[in-house]
């Protein structure tokens, strides 16, 4: 890492906010072959493609596309669309580093004050019509993060889908992880970057929620989603039931 990075301050986070961000660190850098992969594209001027990544280091190109969009999922690789040679065939997705300087950052970007302002706006709107607002923005805002996450494919399988949710919502500080139950998945987060606004005003629910569908219509299709649990509801931490 370079010596002039600056490097995580856990005096500044909440215990829950620190535990969020080092699961996000976790999830794209855990795997010692993704860490050199975000090495050997962060030392290329032009990005990488999934193909040149495995060729490399002898991966199966699907396993080299995993690791990248691991990466990219964390925000620390971007991708372009690049058009193939003679202007034929589909165009090939490259990766290129985020940041000029190899840089870990910690930092849970939350407004305090805005989601204070969202929740009491909420509050002045019937409790249906307000919940649905929450929901219709949140689905937005997921099909954006989906859109960013991988541009040229809008469909993957249910499981891969989910996971991808999982790991962009970590990103954001929800420190989420998709899970498997006898007869559905579930996404659970265990940190909420909304901090106590969620529990003064539970309608801002709504909004993971509706990230969760935006997400995964863009990635696998249409998809229900409903609150197991939350701490507005007294509960550690956040479980969103998904439904196809």
């Amino acid at each position: 890492m370079d010596s002039a990075s600056p490097q995580p301050d856990s005096g500044s986070l909440s215990p829950t906010e620190f535990a969020s961000a080092v699961t996000a660190i976790t999830s794209a850098f855990g795997d010692p072959t993704r860490r050199a992969i975000y090495l050997f594209a962060h030392e290329q001027p032009d990005g990488v493609t999934a193909g040149e990544t495995a060729t490399h280091f002898d991966l199966h190109a699907n396993v080299a596309r995993h690791h990248l969009d691991k990466l990219a999922a964390g925000g620390h690789l971007g991708i372009e669309l690049a058009k193939p040679s003679g202007g034929v065939g589909r165009p090939s997705k490259r990766y290129r580093a985020t940041r000029d300087h190899v840089q870990l950052e910690v930092a849970i970007r939350h407004d305090d004050i805005l989601v204070s302002l969202l929740g009491r706006a909420l509050a002045l709107l019937p409790p249906e019509a307000a919940e649905e607002m929450a929901e219709e923005v949140g689905m937005e805002y997921g099909k954006a993060m989906a859109a960013a996450l991988d541009p040229s494919e809008t469909h993957r399988s249910y499981q891969g889908a989910l996971h991808a949710v999982a790991d962009a919502l970590s990103a954001h500080g929800f420190a989420a992880r998709a899970e498997a139950t006898d007869d559905e998945y579930q996404i659970v987060a265990q940190n909420c970057p909304f901090g106590d606004a969620v529990v003064e005003h539970p309608v801002i629910c709504a909004v993971d929620r509706g990230i969760v569908r935006g997400m995964l219509a863009l990635l696998h299709g249409p998809a229900g989603a409903d609150t197991a649990s939350s701490k507005p509801q007294g509960d550690d931490i956040c479980v969103t039931h998904v439904t196809l």
